[in-house]
């Protein structure tokens, strides 16, 4: 699930008047269609209007996917959402509701009735705004719920996040598993992951990296050569400074997959490593997931292209959402992209990832890393983000697993 960047909310009083004026002379819609359902989530339906006031609510904020599809695939993904706080029996007061619209709207210096009116001059309603809010908060609420138990961040984790070894670099050498785990596979997946986190030797799990992961490095045994810490998505940068050389992290969720790693050596050096306020990325999504003919395709793809932007000549001509581009901070990053992106170099590639249930491979390319200035966190900031990073891995497989279990209709 995406989340609005203050930045991007602070831009609505800017670009609202604009957009509202190319909304207001669209082409008109009959009325009786406005309501004919366009897809069916279990018993639940999402209409014509619904599809449009999303994309034009995404369009306002500047939003990734606001288009037509990407706006139908955020209300099939909330009709689920919704279908799971209410079977966990979540309820939001509404004292509680009026509270959640007034700090969304303040993210752009507005009150909840500014923010509301502001909308409305370009055709998005109220209710548009408090059923998404309403949606992401109460999935927030039951994601808490059912995995915070299991997020325990400790003083050591938070120490090295913090980079307390001052004036100093860390480097370390890591073996990684992925594996696949599609949501009819999931509970074997789990079981083998666990398996695999007792290993007790590198020897052991690099045997298991052969046989089971979907990485480039398998042929390697899973072992990645040296990187500094701070390449690490910042989730993992403590888990792996808590493990002495040998030992496995336990299993970490990921969309369709689970993640291992082994810590083999590491070191202090005499320079700081660099670290990046942002990380620039694009994904080009191919049909038929990880089989011959989508895999085919996409090294025919890597082989054509040298930059980010050359992929804008592959996705000429076809759909919007087939190419994304992003540039994120590092700890809003997804937390299987980001460890995808710590092996690369710019213009680099990597195809491990799926999306869809398995169905979409994911041709990954590394476009630039900004450094970053100079900054200090506190100690909450960088807990908050930790956990963060980790309540976020268990949602992204929770989803796929509903989005897996129910029928899901398009018209």
């Amino acid at each position: 699930m995406w989340e609005i960047s203050k930045m991007n909310l602070n831009r609505l009083t800017r670009s609202i008047a604009v957009l509202g004026l190319g909304l207001m002379t669209a082409a008109p819609v009959s009325a009786q269609n406005l309501f004919a359902p366009v897809a069916k989530v279990n018993e639940s339906v999402v209409t014509e209007f619904e599809v449009q006031q999303r994309q034009r609510f995404l369009e306002v904020l500047n939003a990734p996917g606001a288009t037509r599809e990407g706006a139908l695939t955020s209300l099939i993904d909330e009709r689920l959402r919704n279908e799971a706080v209410a079977e966990a029996g979540i309820e939001l007061t509404p004292q509680g509701i009026e509270d959640s619209l007034a700090e969304f709207a303040s993210r752009a210096d507005l009150s909840t009735e500014e923010f509301t009116q502001a909308l409305g001059q370009s055709g998005v309603s109220r209710e548009t705004f408090r059923d998404f809010v309403v949606n992401s908060v109460g999935w927030r609420e039951l994601v808490r719920a059912r995995y915070a138990s299991r997020v325990q961040i400790t003083d050591a984790e938070i120490n090295r996040a913090l980079g307390e070894t001052q004036g100093s670099g860390v480097r370390v050498l890591v073996s990684e598993i992925i594996i696949p785990a599609p949501p009819q596979q999931a509970a074997r997946v789990n079981a083998l992951a666990e398996q695999i986190s007792q290993s007790k030797s590198t020897a052991e799990f690099s045997n298991y990296a052969s046989r089971y992961s979907a990485t480039a490095s398998r042929g390697r045994g899973g072992r990645l050569p040296w990187q500094n810490l701070t390449d690490l998505p910042p989730s993992l940068q403590p888990l792996i400074l808590n493990l002495a050389p040998g030992e496995v992290t336990d299993p970490l969720p990921i969309p369709n997959a689970v993640a291992l790693f082994q810590l083999r050596d590491i070191e202090e050096t005499s320079v700081a490593a660099p670290t990046y306020s942002e990380i620039e990325y694009a994904a080009y999504y191919i049909p038929g997931g990880r089989t011959e003919p989508a895999l085919a395709q996409a090294a025919q793809i890597r082989d054509r292209i040298d930059t980010c932007d050359d992929l804008y000549g592959i996705a000429k001509g076809q759909p919007a959402e087939v190419l994304e581009r992003v540039k994120k901070a590092p700890s809003d990053i997804p937390q299987d992209v980001a460890i995808e992106l710590s092996k690369l170099d710019t213009g680099e590639v990597s195809t491990t990832l799926t999306r869809a249930n398995g169905q979409t491979l994911m041709l990954l390319m590394m476009c630039g890393r900004t450094a970053a200035a100079n900054a200090s966190a506190s100690r909450e900031d960088v807990t908050n983000a930790l956990r963060q990073e980790r309540l976020t891995g268990y949602a992204e497989q929770l989803l796929e697993q509903l989005r897996a279990d129910a029928r899901i209709v398009r018209k």
